[in-house]
Order: structure tokens, then sequence, then C-alpha cells
């Protein structure tokens, strides 16, 4: 039983460094097509599927720092949850995840890097050290860090916005999809070519990630999704999440302080 409490509370620390959020900012539409997005001539030649997938590259967030706090209401085997969370990101570098309580008591902190991920677990004095690839079992070989850093603030996966990607259209949305090292992904985007919908599904591994940007907002001059909803199953385990972010900031110096607990229990 405390194995199976541990694994859960580990599990629900990945998939927060993996998603975020709503803002209490005014709300921006994305259903205004870009001028070139508009033109109806778009893939129906090489060139200007090219094109498209130039104008969808432009309109990623470019940052070198992120700040969101959080509240976020989790449901884990049929049972919520409500805690607070602070995400804070150094871009390529690492993404550092504070998880409190609604009293304000924290009981997770977590960082994860291009090469590892850290988990401190308050509330029964364990930590965990692992390769980054120990997020595998939760998403996929297929994902990296910066896939992660991508959901987090609403980016499209880089590696999904490529000229081997299938460009198709549904109404004014625009959809990405193809088939990445046996993971099949599917990227809509709106008329504005913001990311709306993310589809990650491994057939073989049993694993599939959900992630839905249901409403915009606009901060410090860059456009971010403001409500995510996530379902994350992988083989019997299932995972849903809704994160509202009630604060972001970019670029701006953060502190990421993460220190291995002395008289914790190291776990495997």
């Amino acid at each position: 039983m405390k194995r199976s409490i541990q694994n859960k509370i580990i599990a629900v620390s990945i998939l927060l460094l993996i998603v975020g959020c709503r803002a209490k900012k005014q709300l921006v539409s994305v259903n205004k097509p870009l001028a070139a997005a508009a033109d109806s001539s778009f893939a129906k030649t090489d060139n200007s599927k090219t094109e498209k997938i130039k104008l969808i590259q432009a309109q990623q967030i470019n940052f070198n720092t992120f700040f969101g706090k959080a509240r976020t209401h989790l449901e884990i085997d049929g049972k919520g949850y409500d805690v607070m969370m602070n995400i804070r990101i150094q871009k390529n570098k690492q993404i550092w995840v504070s998880i409190t309580a609604i009293a304000g008591i924290e009981v997770a902190r977590a960082v994860i890097t291009p090469d590892s991920i850290k988990i401190i677990n308050k509330l029964q004095s364990v930590y965990l050290k692992k390769p980054f690839s120990y997020v595998y079992q939760y998403t996929g070989r297929q994902i990296n860090y910066k896939t992660v850093e991508s959901i987090v603030v609403g980016n499209a996966v880089p590696e999904f916005i490529s000229a081997e990607a299938n460009l198709t259209f549904n109404g004014t949305n625009t959809i990405l999809s193809g088939i990445l090292n046996e993971l099949n992904y599917q990227t809509t985007l709106s008329p504005g070519l913001k990311v709306i919908n993310l589809k990650l599904y491994n057939q073989k591994a049993a694993q599939k990630l959900d992630v839905n940007n249901s409403s915009f907002i606009q901060a410090e001059g860059r456009i971010l999704p403001s409500v995510i909803g996530i379902n994350s199953v992988s083989g019997q385990n299932g995972i849903k999440a809704d994160l509202h972010y009630i604060k972001t900031e970019f670029d701006q110096q953060l502190d990421v302080p993460f220190n291995e607990p002395k008289g914790y229990t190291l776990i495997n």
C-alpha cells in the first residue's frame, strides 16, 4: 500500500512537470486567422506547406525564463485533490516545480533537466533521483526535455513542426499529424496558429496523452494557454488534471532551490 501511494505521488509530480495552465488576465482570441494563414492555397504545393510551417514556427513563444503559479485540480483513481503549483523554467536547462496543499504546506518539490529528474516527497520523507528516461514509463520514449517545455507554455512540439508531418485542415483549424518512432501525434492549431489540442498515442506501449488548450491570455506580449486540460493514460494507470494559472511572468530572475534532503529515504 505504501509503495502504491509513493508511486502515485511520483506519477503526479511527473505529470505536473509536463503540463500547465490558466491565468487571471484578459482573454485573447486566437480564432482570427493570420493574413497569410487564411490563404486557401496553402498545402496545395510543397512550397505552400513549407511557408505554412514557417508561419507556425513564428507563432511559438520565445523566452529565457518562465514563472507560473497555478491552482490545480487532480483526479487519480476517481479521487480528487486540490493543490497549488509554482512552476519555474530556465529555458533548455531545467523545470522546477513546488507543489503545496491549499493550506500552504509544501508536499513535494521536483526538478527536471535534459538529463535527469529529481522529486522530493515531503509527506513520506522520501526522494527520487533518476535519469530523464524515467519519465518514459509515463510518456513514451519519444518525449524529451524540449517536448516538456513546449507543452508547459503552449508551444507546438518542435519535432512535430516539420516537412515530414502531414498538413491538413478541419474547417479553419490546421492539423499537423504523423508518426515518430511508433508515436502517433496530432497537433491542432487555431486559425491564429496557436495549439488548441495535442494528442500523443503509442499503441505498443498503451500510452496516450491528450492536452486541450481551451483559453488564451496575453502575458508580456506573449499569447499562451490560460486553461489546459490533461488526460494521461499509461497502461492501467490514468491521471486527469485541470490547471488554472493565477500568475505568469516571463524573463524574470528566478530562484530554483533544490537540495537533497537529509534523513530522507532514497527510493527506486
